[in-house]
């Protein structure tokens, strides 16, 4: 629309800014040949910008393509704001094996309503290896759990079997939904279990892009082929989910991750060592 202001003039032109966010529109601006481009990184502010926040964005992003997009100022076409592309799900089970897991979770995203027309409930166990400084910990997603149409007793049976077989150190679940009845359920299999309930305040997107940007660092492993996650990841995108009905496991995952190496560090002075 904005062509059709141009019309006028000897040579009208139009200055489009952006942080390149792939999308069709955006692809045939820049491949129209009148179309003079110019890009410049963060870096190239980085005289008014604090060392600090330099510092901690190339920490965390660096190397990863969220990173090449909001930092680097690159257009990235394999993908309309994909946060996992099929190369990082194939590398992610390549990694070397971790050899111990300091310490373990289960993750549970837990549905609204039971039954075949029920939403999954996403169920992930994850480990993290800690060695040296944070930034070099590495974790691994042990074993995807998720069930369908399972009622809430189930659920949480199944949690809770999982937590037992893995000798898990906490279990942490979602509770935008379900509140205190989530708890009120795991307390009833197991009342000794350490829980943790999380509430969402950001949407499933955002919530994921810290997450991918680990995968993009090569600190999440996948001991296995995990298809169904892996279908939901692939369908996740910085906008939100792409798929069809609603990403349960993705979203057991991020909580799992986020447990372990995204929220403030806990000082692990004598960790438990296990070998699996």
């Amino acid at each position: 629309m904005l062509q059709f202001g141009l019309r006028l003039g000897s040579k009208p032109r139009q200055v489009v800014t952006t942080t390149p966010r792939s999308n069709p529109l955006l692809a045939d601006i820049l491949d129209d040949p009148f179309t003079v481009s110019t890009r410049a990184p963060t870096h190239a502010n980085r005289m008014h910008l604090a060392d600090g926040f330099l510092k901690s964005i190339t920490e965390t992003y660096g190397n990863t393509r969220l990173g090449r997009q909001e930092i680097d100022g690159d257009l990235l076409l394999d993908g309309v704001g994909a946060l996992w592309t099929a190369e990082v799900l194939e590398q992610a089970r390549k990694l070397p094996v971790l050899d111990t897991l300091d310490r373990i979770v289960v993750a549970v995203d837990p549905p609204v309503s039971s039954g075949e027309a029920a939403d999954e409930c996403g169920i992930i166990v994850a480990g993290i290896n800690i060695a040296g400084e944070p930034l070099n910990w590495k974790a691994e997603v042990v074993e995807d759990g998720s069930l369908h149409g399972a009622s809430p007793r189930t659920w949480a049976e199944r949690a809770v079997e999982l937590f037992h077989k893995y000798r898990a150190d906490r279990l942490v679940a979602e509770i935008n939904q379900g509140g205190e009845l989530v708890a009120s359920l795991i307390r009833q299999v197991d009342p000794n279990i350490p829980y943790t309930g999380v509430r969402a305040s950001l949407g499933k997107g955002r919530r994921a892009e810290p997450v991918a940007a680990l995968y993009e660092q090569n600190r999440v492993r996948h001991r296995t082929m995990f298809p169904e996650l892996e279908d939901q990841m692939a369908a996740m995108t910085v906008g939100g989910f792409t798929g069809k009905g609603s990403p349960d496991r993705v979203d057991a995952l991020v909580w799992a991750i986020t447990e372990l190496m995204i929220r403030p560090v806990e000082k692990f002075q004598t960790p438990r060592i296990r070998q699996l």
